[in-house]
């Protein structure tokens, strides 16, 4: 089992920034996939950002490239996602997600599909 909380998340104006962080424990693969997704009102989920630990590979949505950045502090098996010069539709609830299985061909990191834990969420809202 692996559980996973996230913080960080709170209301901003347009162009300010936030940093949200992912505690993650029990069972956790240090070669595994995690990654930020989120769901804004009345649409659905959609991907944000991820890493694959074991290749060191790193995964943005195209909306938020350049914006946001993904890291973890695998000591502390954290997984942060900075995000800066936040737009009114980064407005969202954002979820921290762990892939905890093994795979002969996985899933893209970038697919909602990848990922068998996930967080509570915590809700970003940015005002104009």
């Amino acid at each position: 089992q692996v559980q996973l909380v996230e913080s960080g998340g709170g209301s901003v104006q347009t162009g300010n920034s936030l940093r949200l962080a992912c505690a993650a424990s029990g069972r956790t693969d240090p070669r595994s996939a995690m990654a930020w997704f989120r769901q804004a009102p009345g649409k659905e989920r959609e991907f944000v950002a991820a890493v694959v630990r074991g290749v060191a590979s790193l995964y943005y949505a195209d909306s938020v490239k350049g914006r946001f950045t993904i890291s973890i502090d695998n000591a502390k098996n954290t997984l942060y996602v900075q995000m800066n010069n936040l737009e009114p539709e980064d407005t969202a609830v954002y979820y921290c997600a762990a892939d905890s299985r093994t795979w002969d061909r996985p899933p893209d990191a970038t697919s909602a599909a990848r990922y068998d834990y996930w967080g509570q969420g915590t809700q970003v809202t940015v005002s104009s």
